[in-house]
């Protein structure tokens, strides 16, 4: 197990957001979190990375707790974030976001070698790379946001949201990605409203409904329960 989240309660004031949620990723898995919008998935991902603080719980990375520890930490232990919405340095060049990506590491030549690797793998990366990244389109700037979330040589990828205001085909093209990410070794924690795109890839899922996690399930046997159908796959 490379991921453990248990018990994790979680409160924005009097607001509870996340009721005992407990999940966990194996290495090598794609593990989806599907659920609606303002059901917690964005903040259990902020908890993880140790942006919010829960009020009870545990968070264990590789057998060991990352709870409390600054998020700085959690990305030096070989955890990576690609937030909602991409999040780019929008007025930064796209090399410099790259490097931004890189911050945790000193070995300048395998830098350099890792970007010239995500400029391959991401063409328009390599032709976009002197230009502002807020001149990207949305799919430009996603793929942007993967690329330097792997520059940090992550153990586990969280992924918030990857689908969300892209065009079909190239949400189609970022989630063959998400599978390549996988098979090259990284494990890949994936929340999403896109619950049919999700599943589709994903090895196992988990349901959050307002904060809690209502079923957990192979993400094959969830795609063929007509319950999760009717309320997230529209059918």
């Amino acid at each position: 197990m490379i991921l453990s989240v248990e018990n994790l309660w979680m409160y924005y004031g009097q607001v509870q957001a996340l009721h005992d949620v407990s999940v966990y990723a194996d290495e090598g898995e794609i593990v989806a979190v599907i659920g609606l919008n303002g059901a917690g998935k964005t903040t259990l991902l902020k908890t993880i990375m140790g942006q919010e603080k829960p009020a009870s719980g545990k968070i264990s990375f590789k057998g060991t707790s990352i709870l409390g520890k600054s998020t700085n930490d959690i990305v030096k232990e070989g955890i990576a974030l690609v937030p909602e919405g991409r999040q780019v340095f929008a007025t930064l060049s796209v090399y410099d976001n790259l490097m931004a990506g890189a911050y945790i590491r000193n070995d300048n030549k395998e830098i350099q070698q890792d970007i010239e690797k995500y400029c391959k793998r991401f063409p328009i990366l390599g032709e976009r790379l002197n230009q502002r990244a807020g001149y990207m389109s949305g799919g430009e700037q996603q793929m942007l946001a993967l690329a330097r979330a792997l520059m940090s040589r992550p153990k586990i990828m969280l992924l918030d949201e990857p689908s969300l205001g892209l065009a079909p085909v190239i949400i189609k093209e970022v989630y063959e990605i998400i599978e390549e990410i996988r098979k090259e070794g990284t494990t890949i924690f994936l929340v999403e409203q896109n619950a049919k795109r999700a599943l589709s890839v994903s090895d196992r899922a988990y349901i959050l409904v307002n904060g809690e996690i209502t079923m957990s399930e192979k993400s094959e046997t969830l795609l063929n329960n007509d319950a999760v159908r009717r309320a997230y796959l529209g059918v």
